[in-house]
């Protein structure tokens, strides 16, 4: 009993709760140990309960999500997944900075037997997160503690080496992880970056426009035909993979539907060989928190094509999965936590 995940169900249908609770009976070593139907209710058995992982909607009567997150993260931090509906894209991520590991879409947000069709990732994730140390989520940089990087730059500073472009990549962890990081760069500079962070359809969009706002540089979900310009951030749309192609003198993004046997999307792995490909040695690759292997080969291809690769640490990722398989290739340059990582990214690309 001692490795039981004990989990606590919070969401306002009722039919949303049974199929959830169905779902999470499946898994072997998870007992659902009660529901709520809305926030109050949640929080009552939340402390009476004392569960292992939480799974959360947003929009409740009496008390919403938000509310109950606020609560949870001051008083007994706990690993919480968000099942919203893809009609609170914005409010995900908001959840996400209150503390909540990581979120699954419901397909609608009517009563639908669609919800089936998420079964499979919210199994995934409830096995990834439930031991996730909360300690990682809620010391996660930001915008008020920029602690351990570069100190504000107020004028573009000349290069002085050849990495033009930088490309991300993250899953779990990850929509709070690329936002303290592109905070922390304060004007923009003369380097492309693309970012493939694992996400649904739909979502990417309102991720792009939440980061445009606390970012000096321009941040976008990218479309095929983008200009790779200095000064711009292009995240791969949900769903899609990012990939780059030469056009004359200039390198434009192109959005690509993956293979049927692609496990995870976008894919780190298929933007890094890509990118790899064009710019070369140019390139420099950041592999943040994230579960499963995606960006391990992408980090050799990078390699093989002379260019640098990074990886965040045990120290700060909330889930080292991505970090850690990147890293047993021995093909990453170094390993440091997120707080150091924006000043590393730009002194390996000469400011």
């Amino acid at each position: 009993m001692k490795n039981t995940v004990r989990v606590l169900v919070v969401d306002d249908s009722a039919y949303n709760r049974r199929t959830i609770i169905r779902f999470l009976d499946e898994i072997p070593g998870v007992t659902v140990v009660g529901y709520a139907c809305n926030g109050e209710e949640g929080l009552r058995k939340f402390f009476d309960l004392q569960p292992d992982l939480v799974t959360l909607d947003l929009e409740m009567p009496r008390m919403d999500g938000f509310g109950f997150l606020r609560i949870v993260m001051q008083n007994r931090p706990t690993p919480v997944i968000v099942v919203s509906s893809r009609a609170d894209d914005e409010n995900v991520f908001k959840a996400l900075e209150l503390g909540a590991v990581d979120f699954v879409a419901k397909p609608t947000s009517r009563i639908s037997p669609e919800l089936v069709n998420i079964r499979d990732e919210l199994l995934n994730k409830v096995m990834a997160i439930a031991r996730t140390d909360m300690n990682k989520v809620l010391r996660r940089p930001s915008l008020r503690d920029r602690a351990g990087t570069v100190a504000p730059l107020h004028a573009v500073i000349p290069r002085s080496n050849g990495v033009s472009q930088v490309v991300i990549g993250a899953s779990t962890g990850g929509p709070p992880a690329l936002k303290a990081l592109l905070s922390s760069i304060n004007v923009p500079l003369p380097l492309g970056i693309a970012i493939s962070q694992h996400m649904p359809p739909v979502f990417t969009r309102a991720f792009a426009e939440r980061l445009n706002k606390f970012c000096a540089l321009e941040v976008k979900e990218g479309e095929t035909g983008d200009l790779m310009v200095p000064g711009r951030v292009l995240i791969a749309p949900g769903g899609k993979n990012l990939t780059f192609q030469v056009r004359g003198d200039k390198v434009v993004a192109l959005v690509e539907d993956p293979p049927p046997s692609q496990r995870y999307t976008p894919s780190v792995d298929v933007m890094f060989k890509s990118a790899g490909e064009v710019f070369g040695a140019n390139l420099l690759g950041v592999i943040l928190t994230g579960m499963g292997n995606d960006g391990a080969r992408g980090a050799e291809l990078i390699k093989e094509r002379g260019g640098q690769v990074l990886a965040e640490s045990e120290e700060s990722s909330v889930v080292f999965g991505m970090p850690k398989e990147a890293i047993a290739t021995g093909k990453v340059d170094k390993v440091l936590p997120l707080s150091l990582m924006a000043g590393e990214v730009l002194r390996r690309c000469g400011f």
